[in-house]
């Protein structure tokens, strides 16, 4: 079965860095899709980052673009997300997650991941 293990949330202040990493276990293809989500208290879960294994295009939120930057490591079956300038509206639980489709229409939306890891709280205290 695949499985998302998420971990490096934590408590940061404003202005300060993050690195959120995702382990991904139990698939057996070159193709995939990976993203961070995250979910505010009260809010819809947003794309934050997502990377396309085919041709290693990027997607960023406006929000964090120049900011955060998302990579893998095949090597360890890993998708990191590295957070600087942290600002207090990026407080949320952020989700990694997974597609292993060939195709997908976009890697932007939630609805085109099937596999989600457990999530984790990052604060950004101002």
């Amino acid at each position: 079965d695949v499985q998302l293990q998420a971990s490096g949330g934590g408590l940061v202040q404003a202005g300060g860095s993050l690195r959120l990493s995702c382990a991904v276990s139990g698939f057996t293809t070159d193709e995939y899709s990976l993203g961070w989500f995250r979910q505010a208290p009260g809010k819809g879960r947003e794309g934050v980052a997502c990377v396309k294994s085919s041709d290693g295009s990027a997607w960023y939120a406006d929000s964090v673009k120049g900011r955060f930057t998302i990579s893998t490591d095949d090597a360890r079956n890993t998708v990191y997300l590295q957070m600087a300038s942290l600002k207090p509206v990026d407080t949320a639980v952020y989700y990694c997650a997974a597609d292993f489709r060939a195709i997908v229409t976009t890697i932007r939306q939630p609805i085109t991941y099937d596999y989600w890891g457990q999530g984790t709280l990052v604060t950004v205290s101002s």
